[in-house]
């Protein structure tokens, strides 16, 4: 019996049913999707002041019981979505060699610890899936004084990875090789626990479907980057997913990934003006081109947005072939951009909302998955979200 079908179902019946409110593209929208639908949430929306909108955005919880007056069935989503804290596991002390943590990051370091500490341990040999320098693997060899294979396809990071695991006497063997080529699945064998640490997308995927076909013993997974796919839109692992009316494009995908660590107020400013300007260009050559569609531009420098709006709209014009007359009111079509700007964040403000459920939707069908294909699966949460905002892990181990 699954655990997690029920909870799937109902989340993607909800999901489906209020697709008006996260579905959409907001760059493109002239209005609120549900301008004339619900009336009250626009005026609400509008009646709130930029530091209203920046509080909410951090406080979800604070969110939901606002938007609940509009979008009652918000509570029950994020109940839905609720998952347990994961425990971690008493009878692993972690005696960790000097020098186990030297260069690397400190948020990432405690993302290691977090992951590794809830990890069950089976007393197999690991495979480290994209494993970059193997960070994990160093822990993971270190605590349970277990073999790692480390699969990175950077050369650079294999050699680096390999020097810092014979430097610190670690049984880490990298291997240099694409997760998605066919030879890479040698290196998946039954008698090994796998893991992948914000493995992107189809990447993590891959790894699921592969242990699956070769039966091995244990997987577990924290999911990243749903959006980094090989396909033009997202192809449901499950039965259930498989049969829903839910159909997600790159940029639904990339929603989840949109709730991230509370940001300093340099790096708001600096979206604040790299979003403006593009509204602001965007509204430009509507009325220059007559066109209503939305025309997106290339990512940019940073340092080019320092130059002011006039300059980052002839670049911009410029990566579009397209030719700006000399009278241009610059001043007016940046104040236009600013206030698109006010209105997209309100229309993110809603479909903030929506965030953890579609993650969750995107998990229980992973997990979904996995015990269609004979595994006893939990998920839960491996770390606070300050640590990272990507806190889940699928852990999956062959039933017997």
């Amino acid at each position: 019996m699954s655990a997690y079908s029920d909870t799937f179902c109902q989340l993607d019946a909800l999901l489906t049913q209020e697709r008006a409110y996260w579905q959409f593209m907001p760059f493109a929208c002239h209005e609120y999707p549900w301008q004339h639908s619900m009336p009250a949430l626009s005026d609400w929306l509008d009646s709130l002041s930029d530091q209203d909108v920046a509080n909410l955005l951090e406080d979800t919880a604070a969110l939901i019981g606002e938007l609940a007056v509009f979008l009652p069935v918000l509570p029950e989503m994020h109940q839905l979505a609720n998952i347990p804290v994961l425990p971690p596991v008493s009878e692993i002390s972690p005696r960790l060699p000097r020098g186990l943590d030297v260069g690397i990051p400190g948020r990432k370091w405690q993302q290691v610890l977090a992951f590794n500490a809830v990890l069950p341990s089976h007393k197999l040999p690991w495979l480290e899936w994209c494993a970059g320098k193997g960070y994990l693997g160093r822990v993971l060899a270190a605590c349970h004084n277990t073999r790692v294979t480390s699969l990175e396809w950077q050369r650079s990071l294999t050699e680096d990875g390999q020097s810092a695991a014979n430097q610190l006497g670690l049984p880490m063997t990298f291997v240099q090789a694409d997760a998605f080529a066919p030879e890479s699945a040698s290196v998946i064998r039954p008698n090994q626990h796998a893991v992948a640490l914000h493995a992107c997308g189809d990447l993590h995927v891959s790894l699921l479907e592969r242990v699956a076909a070769k039966r091995t013993a244990a997987v577990s997974i924290s999911p990243c980057c749903y959006h980094l796919i090989r396909h033009d839109a997202y192809q449901p692992l499950s039965a259930p997913a498989i049969k829903s009316e839910l159909r997600l494009s790159k940029h639904d995908l990339r929603m989840p990934l949109q709730e991230t660590v509370t940001a300093g107020q340099r790096v708001k400013q600096q979206r604040f003006v790299e979003v403006s300007y593009r509204l602001g260009f965007n509204a430009l050559q509507k009325h220059l081109t007559h066109n209503d569609a939305y025309l997106p531009v290339p990512n940019v420098q940073k340092a080019l947005l320092k130059n002011g709006f006039a300059d980052f709209c002839l670049w911009a014009a410029q990566q579009k072939g397209l030719q700006l007359p000399e009278d241009i009111d610059y001043a007016h079509w940046q104040q236009k951009g600013e206030a698109c700007f006010r209105k997209v964040e309100r229309m993110e403000l809603v479909r903030q909302a929506f965030r953890r459920p579609l993650e969750m939707w995107l998990v229980f069908d992973r997990a979904l998955f996995m015990e269609d294909a004979g595994y006893q699966v939990s998920v839960g949460t491996f770390c606070d979200k300050p640590i990272t905002p990507r806190n889940i892990l699928i852990h999956a181990q062959l039933e017997k």
